[in-house]
């Protein structure tokens, strides 16, 4: 898989557990209104990567980690999406639980 279509799969995945069409996103991401739809389509289909700065704010708006967006092995995206759930102190406790085993 590419980077361009593993950021499309996982762009579109996370998008899709939200209410938001891909011109909302677009358009919350600062996008032009008018091509916020088409951009965001093509992004979703691997046409093309956002630069890092859109991705960041495409990962704010839906509510998980940027490095999701490009991770390649499903099961540590999971993982991402997980972390991203916990608070900072839960974060910190676990981090520290791995440590020690």
């Amino acid at each position: 898989m590419t980077h361009q279509t593993l950021f499309a799969t996982r762009l579109a995945q996370a998008r899709k557990k939200t209410d938001l069409s891909q011109k909302q996103l677009g358009i919350q991401a600062g996008l032009d209104e008018f091509t916020a739809s088409p951009r965001m389509n093509h992004y979703e289909r691997g046409k093309h990567l956002p630069d890092l700065d859109t991705a960041k704010r495409f990962a704010d708006i839906l509510n998980v980690p940027m490095a999701y967006l490009y991770c390649p092995e499903d099961d540590l995206a999971e993982l991402l999406l997980e972390l991203n759930r916990l608070t900072h102190q839960q974060r910190v406790a676990l981090l520290k639980k791995i440590r020690k085993e």
